[in-house]
């Protein structure tokens, strides 16, 4: 077999019509094969696609030969002429089908064993087996096309973001740990036995710093860590776009740049053109109308409150649940009163798993009402009830009774829950908007606490400072969160840039002198020399890349991901280590002393 001394021409799937009868160089997988006995047919794989390989025992045994030791996953390099397929050749299922490479030289790279699953899109293989051979589970067009659309995302960003000022800083890894939700990730230093760094839940700190600085604007693409239990759009390692911009004084100075950013994403990711300003909606009214922070609005099913309507219903469930703190809200689902018994005792455990006691309901249904808790009230208010929710013949209304928080809770899973159960989801458009003036604080039942709803860097609205110290919860805060799709794609706020508010903000939350000093001491003697007011909003990049590839699995983003155990199961990890290393670090496992 001669080596072929010419260079790649171009990628597989960058070839064209226009290409023909051009001679020309490629290389690629193998992804299958096809011997018909006087002709070898190779679909040839690269990350752009797939060209199609003609090897013609007439035009020369000698190459015929050598095509036929070829077997799926070779890696081979090949020359030839593009040339078109016959008529009824043309694959229009592929961006090349109406072409093909014939060729006339091939060499060999890299012999392949059988793949312990077939690289295809199409394959039913685990997840786990997957993530054990990440390495082949990468070679598939679709895993790969989401990797070419972060990379894409990550490039936008560097552009955009420095065109408008922003430098691109990094902050260390190694850093002080300053425990505020997740657990921290922990570093034994060797130089300093029984110490510890930590791995950034994120690089607020450092940021706020850098603006401390004099560096105005800032921006990084960086990895962060939470030690904390997986879900389906959670890895223990994730990357943020964080930024930071000093004299930022309200939210829409930042949120203008950040909407600037995720315009220019989707018009290069998607060549979609999004509107000059996103959507608003104040927290209250997120709550209220869909009860969530992160509201999906692609579709209805709208929380109504009927509260003031059963204070003295007969219907002691609900006349309960009208007191402080306390409401009575429905979603009416219309059109679909015809869902089984079996549908609505799914339904229940929906609401119950956000700490709802239980669900009542009116399905209004072609031969009349079926309710359990119509007996329980008088005619003209029930029928109050049914109008207050625009109730109408074939619609069913769903009711919870509870604490403000546990209805929001549970009413807002139960609109999407249906919504997702019923096709009430229009899946080809992109919902995004902004939630605003969130909470300064929220209280900690378990502690008997406030604590900051987003973090104590968070500044208050200046309007509400007159609230901090006999309402709290009454501030709201100058935070800002983008939601797409009912996911918080990002989020941030306008930071205390006065040291005696800094010092207030975490009294409030209960830390002692003791605690300020241990965890934010640095953080707080900066503020002694100068803070420029500053603000920032850091946007969740696999997130974001989930939302805009349309997959539901964080995974499928991550090049080397953890499985929902926070395992490698490719390289193995985490592991155990040599107790010379353990030594060196003054460490003892398993109970040794």
């Amino acid at each position: 077999m001669s080596k072929i001394n010419s260079k790649r021409t171009k990628m597989c799937g960058e070839f064209t019509a226009a290409d023909v009868g051009r001679k020309v160089t490629v290389y690629g997988f193998v992804a299958k094969y096809r011997n018909l006995g006087s002709i070898i047919f190779v679909d040839l794989r690269d990350r752009t696609g797939i060209l199609q390989l003609n090897f013609d025992s007439g035009k020369s045994d000698g190459l015929f030969e050598e095509a036929a030791a070829i077997r799926n996953e070779f890696v081979i390099k090949a020359t030839g002429t593009i040339r078109r397929r016959g008529e009824k050749n043309v694959n229009p299922n592929m961006a090349t089908g109406e072409i093909e490479l014939e060729a006339d030289a091939l060499e060999i790279l890299s012999e392949a064993e059988t793949p312990p699953f077939a690289i295809s899109d199409l394959a039913n293989v685990g997840e786990n087996l997957r993530l054990k051979y990440r390495y082949l589970d990468l070679r598939r067009p679709a895993l790969q096309n989401i990797l070419v659309t972060r990379a894409k995302i990550v490039s936008t960003t560097y552009e955009y973001l420095t065109k408008r000022g922003f430098m691109n800083i990094e902050t260390p890894f190694l850093g002080k740990s300053t425990p505020e939700g997740a657990r921290d990730y922990l570093v034994p230093s060797r130089v300093h036995p029984g110490t510890f760094y930590a791995l950034p839940q994120s690089p607020q700190l450092y940021k706020q710093l850098l603006m401390i600085s004099g560096f105005d604007r800032y921006f990084q693409v960086v990895k962060c860590f939470r030690d904390e239990d997986l879900r389906a759009n959670r890895q223990p390692e994730f990357t943020q776009i964080d930024l930071e911009m000093s004299y930022a004084e309200k939210p829409e100075d930042v949120m203008k740049e950040a909407e600037g950013l995720i315009r220019e994403i989707f018009k290069n990711t998607l060549g979609m053109k999004l509107p000059r300003s996103f959507r608003r909606l104040k927290y209250s009214e997120a709550m209220s109308r869909f009860g969530s922070d992160k509201p999906d609005t692609r579709f209805g099913l709208e929380l109504k409150n009927v509260t003031p309507l059963v204070k003295k219903c007969g219907f002691s469930v609900f006349e309960n649940a009208s007191g402080r703190g306390m409401s009575v809200r429905a979603i009416n689902a219309k059109g679909l009163a015809s869902m089984t018994r079996k549908e609505i005792d799914s339904i229940q455990e929906v609401v119950r798993e956000y700490g709802a006691k239980g669900l009542a309901y009116i399905a209004w249904k072609e031969d009349g009402i079926s309710s359990p808790i119509k007996k329980f009230f008088a005619d003209e208010t029930f029928d109050a009830l049914i109008n207050a929710v625009d109730g109408e013949k074939g619609d069913i209304i769903f009711f919870v009774a509870d604490r403000d928080k546990t209805v929001f809770a549970a009413l807002g899973a139960l609109r999407l829950h249906i919504a997702k159960k019923y096709g009430l989801i229009d899946e080809n458009t992109y919902d995004i908007l902004w939630v605003t003036d969130f909470p300064l604080y929220e209280y900690d039942e378990e502690e008997k606490r406030l604590n900051a709803m987003h973090h104590p860097f968070t500044s208050p609205v200046p309007a509400d400072l007159k609230y901090l110290d006999k309402n709290p919860l009454k501030v709201r805060a100058m935070a800002y969160d983008l939601v797409i799709n009912g996911q918080e794609a990002g989020g941030g706020s306008i930071r205390i840039h006065t040291p005696s508010l800094q010092r207030k903000m975490f009294e409030k939350i209960s830390l002692t002198e003791k605690d300020i000093n241990e965890r934010f001491g640095f953080f707080v003697e900066a503020f002694r020399y100068g803070v420029p007011p500053h603000g920032g909003l850091a946007f969740g990049l696999d997130r974001l890349v989930m939302l805009i590839t349309k997959t539901d699995n964080i995974k499928d983003v991550i090049a080397f991901p953890k499985n929902q155990s926070a395992v490698g199961l490719m390289e193995d990890c985490p592991s155990a280590v040599e107790q010379k290393q353990l030594d060196e670090l003054e460490i003892s496992v398993g109970g040794d002393k």
